[in-house]
């Protein structure tokens, strides 16, 4: 199970991003009211294994209550919003990107196997 953390504000953008420099760190903005982003959750929160896992820190943004924080996430990293999304961060920098049905856990868990530090 996923130990979600919220993303609720904008002013959380930049210590997410500098807490990438440390660990990986997943982004997943969540649409409540669409089912297309509920299945790309639920597929994630089912292979999620926290033991592979345990470096990463996971945020949970509900663009519905949050559509500030969410505008700031696609001006920040230069990434156009997409809903359902799954952003991954190393490094301070997005390494990982996909909507939809493209979102994929084994994708998410490998996206920072190739970044050279």
């Amino acid at each position: 199970m996923i130990k979600w953390n919220k993303l609720t504000s904008p002013e959380q953008i930049e210590s997410v991003i500098e807490e990438s420099n440390s660990h990986p760190v997943l982004i997943f903005k969540h649409s409540t009211s669409c089912s297309i982003s509920a299945a790309s959750l639920d597929r994630i929160e089912r292979k999620w294994d926290e033991s592979e896992m345990k470096d990463w820190k996971p945020y949970y943004l509900d663009l519905l209550a949050n559509r500030q924080a969410s505008h700031a996430v696609a001006n920040e990293l230069g990434i156009e919003h997409q809903s359902p999304q799954a952003i991954v961060l190393f490094q301070g920098k997005p390494v990982y990107d996909a909507s939809h049905f493209s979102i994929s856990y084994d994708a998410i868990k490998s996206a920072t196997k190739d970044v050279v530090l």
